[in-house]
């Protein structure tokens, strides 16, 4: 019951990797809520400020008051938050990235075993014959260090 010793199973790992990004995921919506309710809130003060208070009722860029141009860079930018959360986290959420990170991990590791042929293609190891010779001399000279050695 008070035992020190954890279970770290692969089921555990999973739950935890689950949790993180369901927490994520749900942190992205609420900052996206959040960002349309500033948005709401101060496109209304947006017009409150030209039209109700006067502020810069002159100010026409474009034939436009400037409390719209304002209003449609911020709903650009809305939209930009809005498509990041909704399309792109779909397209390219964990599952995507867990299918690149495995693609490039093979990718290393058939580059590896390239590599490693060709090292073997360069470079072969000596023949077993000829190493297990090698080593019986080494042994011996190493038991007998007076002795000359073979060569």
């Amino acid at each position: 019951m008070f035992s020190k010793k954890k279970n770290t199973s692969k089921l555990d790992l999973e739950q935890r990797e689950l949790y993180e990004n369901a927490r994520k995921r749900t942190l992205q919506k609420k900052r996206l809520f959040q960002h349309f309710v500033i948005f709401l809130v101060g496109a209304v003060l947006l017009i409150i400020l030209n039209v109700v208070i006067g502020y810069k009722e002159e100010f026409m860029p474009l034939g436009y008051n400037w409390f719209v141009w304002a209003i449609l860079i911020w709903t650009f930018f809305f939209l930009i938050h809005l498509i990041n959360v909704f399309v792109t986290s779909s397209l390219m959420g964990k599952e995507w990235e867990q299918r690149q990170m495995e693609k490039l991990v093979q990718k290393q590791r058939d580059r590896i075993r390239e590599m490693e042929q060709q090292v073997q293609r360069d470079h072969p190891l000596p023949s077993e014959k000829k190493y297990d010779e090698r080593i019986r001399i080494r042994d011996e000279n190493s038991q007998n260090p007076d002795k000359p050695l073979n060569h």
